[in-house]
């Protein structure tokens, strides 16, 4: 049965609320319910505008070009310099909360993570999610859902102040990196195919895509 929470109207009237994607009105903040988190946890969901929303499976193809970028990355620089995770939940305010297919979080981004979540009144930072702009963002761009990594997720990224933003598409073979600038990406490298890119947030990594794309 799904779980449902009772939201207070203007009116005084009582509303009951089905959590089913397509559903308006949705908050962060009704993710402190544990009823409710336990529906979300069961599935892969974003809040998109206050409108809750199911987020499509991913297929191996994107998981295994992504893992051969992160690895590239992370023998470049060295897990010292920052550190990956898959499959994070950012909140970007309250009536958005995206689920980022990777993203990076350099030591001291770390330790201001833990201080918004002690702000947040959360007891235990570990258990929270995103509170702060991570140093990069990587989306893998999927089949019919082009538009939400290339335009909604891009907006929503450079309101929050993500400083490096990378859009991987393995079905047409592109990898586009843009970095934020006075409140706007501009492309920083990019590339299709067979070429080499140079991302300047990580100084001196070369990403041959020939090797990422290679089956």
């Amino acid at each position: 049965m799904a779980a449902r929470i009772i939201i207070q109207m203007p009116s005084s009237l009582i509303e009951t609320r089905p959590f089913e994607p397509g559903t308006t009105g949705w908050t962060a903040s009704d993710l402190d319910d544990p009823q409710i988190e336990r529906q979300w946890n069961s599935g892969r969901y974003e809040i998109v505008e206050g409108v809750l929303t199911k987020m499509p499976p991913a297929y191996y193809i994107g998981g295994k070009v992504l893992q051969r970028v992160i690895n590239r990355v992370v023998a470049h620089v060295g897990e010292e310099v920052g550190s990956f995770a898959p499959e994070c939940e950012i909140v970007v305010d309250e009536h958005r909360v995206v689920r980022a297919d990777t993203v990076f979080l350099t030591p001291a981004e770390e330790k201001r993570q833990n201080k918004a979540a002690l702000a947040a009144g959360r007891k235990d930072p570990d258990r929270t999610r995103i509170l702060i702009p991570p140093a990069l963002i990587i989306e893998r761009v999927s089949p019919g859902h082009e538009q939400h990594d290339e335009r909604t997720k891009r907006r929503w990224y450079t309101e929050f102040g993500v400083a490096n933003y990378w859009m991987l598409n393995p079905f047409n073979k592109t990898l586009t990196c843009l970095v934020l600038r006075d409140g706007v990406y501009i492309d920083d490298a990019a590339g299709r195919g067979d070429v080499d890119i140079r991302p300047s947030c990580f100084p001196g990594l070369v990403l041959r895509l020939k090797q990422i794309w290679k089956t």
